[in-house]
């Protein structure tokens, strides 16, 4: 592996922790394993040739881990990892949740794991259409003041501009993204429906344009008024 190129393991194998492996992969790092997950031909797909291996053997393998388990898990699966012994000295814990900072990877931290909280702005929709979308995003970074460079870097690696949250911060953070995206989700609906009993085919297809265009113009406007 090239100097600075880092080993990555990854632990959820649903619609994020694959994307960020490929990722990854593509700025010049060695994904060495993936858990199983919800979809595993899906994250074949993006990561074809690595390796299925349980939690602790993709940490034991790993220089970096990526977590990207449901928000419900991750604190159990950390502390989990950490009773078995399973963090190692020097080790990257990167976890991908928008509402925890780096608190949760407490009981990495404390046997000695360097703990990093990234969060791209994207919806997943875990192909490699994600690749791109990243390449024109932001992402959400919380770590301690001495690594907080690492968490810039991983972020940019992935093809994102970083922007840094602080920890106390993560919770408003999350409702943020949570209300855009349920907000989005609910209006697309509406229109969708209205359209489709008015007998237009592919409303989906139909909205798409205008949808996007509208969206960049609202942005535009919030950010004109900051």
């Amino acid at each position: 592996m090239a100097p600075g190129r880092l080993g990555i393991g990854i632990i959820g194998a649903g619609r994020v922790g694959p994307v960020i492996g490929a990722a990854l992969a593509g700025a010049g790092h060695a994904v060495v394993g993936i858990t199983s997950g919800s979809d595993d031909e899906r994250a074949a797909a993006i990561l074809p040739g690595v390796p299925v291996l349980e939690a602790l053997e993709v940490v034991r393998r790993s220089e970096l881990v990526v977590i990207a388990v449901p928000h419900d898990q991750l604190p159990g699966l950390v502390s989990g990892i950490a009773d078995l012994g399973g963090w190692q000295m020097g080790q990257l814990v990167l976890h991908t949740d928008p509402a925890y900072g780096v608190e949760v990877l407490r009981p990495a931290a404390e046997r000695g794991a360097i703990p990093l909280a990234v969060h791209p702005a994207i919806a997943f929709n875990g192909t490699t259409v994600d690749l791109r979308q990243l390449q024109a995003s932001f992402a959400a970074v919380t770590a301690p003041p001495a690594v907080l460079p690492i968490a810039q870097a991983l972020a940019v690696e992935l093809g994102c501009e970083p922007v840094v949250v602080e920890e106390a911060d993560r919770p408003a953070y999350a409702e943020a993204i949570a209300t855009a995206s349920e907000f989005s989700r609910s209006i697309i609906g509406q229109a969708t429906s209205l359209l489709r009993g008015i007998g237009v085919e592919n409303p989906g297809g139909y909205l798409s344009a205008l949808v996007s265009s509208t969206v960049e113009r609202a942005l535009r406007d919030a950010s004109d008024t900051l």
